[in-house]
């Protein structure tokens, strides 16, 4: 459990911003007590609707570290769930980074689909998708129902059911080389090492 409560290069909580978010989003119970379904809701909200999927607003601002996707205030999927799982590591909850695979176009292509597992006392881990809201994507945080992002509902398309401390090498290796949403969108990673691997 260690592994999902530590910070690293990418999940940076203890980045002063990132830490101080995270404490803003902190939430007692009515006696003061610290409440992990309350905090992490927040956490979730926040990402969810306050930092914008990249595509969905077309900017060109590639990021990886949640520090970098609290700045810039965008990310891809992958970017957004490295930000939720260091608001949650940040204030002691247990993260974890998760992937799906999913047609990416009509002409066949797939792309990893990145997002997040919490641990709740409550209920253990609870898997949410802080990729943003739109027509067709209604995702919500209510434990200990899951309602993700995407249905998994094509063939060829996956639910991998693992969960990662880190991201894995091919997101970090797209989030770090590409320069524009059109290079991130062309060169988005396929679940191939995910499929070897199940």
């Amino acid at each position: 459990m260690q592994a999902f409560l530590s910070p690293s290069s990418i999940i940076d909580f203890t980045h002063p911003q990132v830490a101080a978010r995270a404490a803003q989003l902190r939430v007692s119970s009515a006696c003061g007590n610290f409440s992990a379904v309350a905090t992490a809701r927040a956490c979730f909200e926040f990402v969810r609707d306050h930092i914008p999927h990249s595509n969905d607003i077309r900017s060109d601002a590639v990021t990886l570290k949640a520090s970098e996707a609290l700045a810039q205030g965008t990310g891809w999927c992958f970017a957004k769930s490295h930000l939720l799982a260091a608001l949650l590591r940040a204030n002691g909850l247990p993260a974890a980074l998760c992937y799906q695979r999913l047609q990416k176009d009509e002409k066949g292509a797939y792309t990893l689909h990145g997002f997040n597992a919490v641990y709740l006392p409550e209920h253990g881990w609870y898997r949410c998708d802080a990729r943003g809201n739109k027509n067709g994507v209604d995702a919500q945080f209510t434990p200990s129902v899951e309602q993700l992002a995407f249905n998994i509902t094509e063939p060829g398309e996956r639910d991998f059911p693992g969960l990662y401390a880190e991201p894995l090498p091919d997101v970090v290796t797209c989030l770090t080389q590409c320069r524009s949403r059109e290079q991130v969108y062309v060169n988005l990673p396929d679940a191939t090492s995910l499929d070897a691997a199940v």
